[in-house]
């Protein structure tokens, strides 16, 4: 069953002390382009640089009479699996794609977890999680489709509401959709006018593909500035696809190249390390893809990234990410 605002309360419960309470601050220069108050809800502070945390947490201490855990991950989330099993001395197993970046794989690593790396994309890593479920009695944590991820992600939404209830917009990075569903759900709840809009690259936006196909569908991933929003939603995804068609009011796209300049706004005017996914929201507002209409905020999602690739980028390098090159533009130029 689809979560509950009581559930997100009760998510809120569990992370207590662990995982909650993260900054939501004002970016001047965002707030000045936009004509509005504009600020930044800095998940990228939590104790493994990301949002993902909250679900991991939440779902892990919901599992009972198993002999570990598993999950399929582009990085945070097998970092978020990693860290609650290991508070509770369980063993656990993180599936990835060869399309994640190795600074991800080696943080999950230095959890103490088993990494299984399988396959040029989520579905492979996916099947190998199901055939540890399957063989080795583990139980896994779906990255977007648990009631109980959606539900600690949702607690995102609480307190962005409870620091500032006069929100009219948030900007949600839109991958699986788990954290869209929890934010979206809570926000709505407590805020029925409240607007909630998914943001994604581009190249492999298996959420708003599936939402426009109107049944979850297969799609391409490939290498993304975003990578923490790439792989697929699951051809049987029960929970957080009809949640994002139902309850998103929109979901907008960005590039590669828009995503290339906002994470170097997001440096130098608000002086944060951030991964590609985080400043998809910021993208949509540089681009005027979005038009706002009283306070807006978005989430930074993580740090979680390559720091030589981040380096490029702010440096106005060229980046490539495999058949597609970013041409280099310094900041300011």
């Amino acid at each position: 069953m689809q979560p509950v605002l009581a559930d997100v309360y009760a998510a809120a419960r569990v992370i207590r002390g662990l995982a909650d309470g993260t900054p939501l601050v004002p970016s001047p220069f965002m707030s000045a382009l936009a004509g509005m108050n504009f600020l930044l809800k800095l998940e990228n502070m939590q104790p493994i640089g990301a949002f993902k945390l909250r679900g991991a947490l939440n779902a892990v201490a919901g599992v009972k009479g198993a002999t570990g855990v598993t999950c399929c991950s582009t990085g945070n989330h097998g970092r978020g699996v990693a860290y609650a099993a290991r508070a509770r001395g369980m063993r656990a197993v993180i599936c990835m794609s060869e399309l994640v970046p190795q600074a991800k794989v080696d943080g999950i690593r230095a959890l103490g977890a088993e990494v299984r790396i399988v396959g040029q994309s989520q579905d492979h890593a996916q099947a190998e999680a199901e055939r540890l479920v399957r063989d080795e009695g583990l139980t896994e944590i779906s990255p977007f489709d648990d009631p109980l991820v959606i539900a600690g992600q949702g607690t995102i939404g609480l307190e962005m509401l409870a620091a500032r209830p006069d929100l009219d917009t948030l900007l949600v990075p839109l991958s699986g959709g788990g954290l869209a569903a929890g934010v979206a759900m809570a926000a709505k709840a407590i805020k029925p006018g409240i607007r909630v809009i998914g943001i994604t690259m581009d190249r492999g936006a298996a959420m708003h593909e599936s939402i426009r196909a109107g049944k979850p569908v297969e799609v391409e991933e490939r290498p993304s500035l975003a990578d923490s929003l790439g792989g697929g939603i699951g051809m049987q995804n029960r929970l957080s696809f009809p949640m994002c068609r139902d309850l998103l009011d929109d979901i907008l796209l960005v590039s590669e190249e828009e995503i290339y300049h906002a994470m170097q706004v997001l440096y130098y005017e608000d002086r944060i390390v951030a991964e590609g996914a985080c400043v998809v929201g910021l993208a949509a507002v540089l681009t005027g893809k979005v038009r706002l209409s009283g306070p807006t905020a978005t989430i930074v999602t993580g740090r979680n990234l390559d720091m030589d690739m981040f380096t490029r980028v702010i440096t106005g390098q060229e980046v490539r990410l495999g058949d597609k090159v970013i041409s280099g533009v310094k900041y300011g130029a």
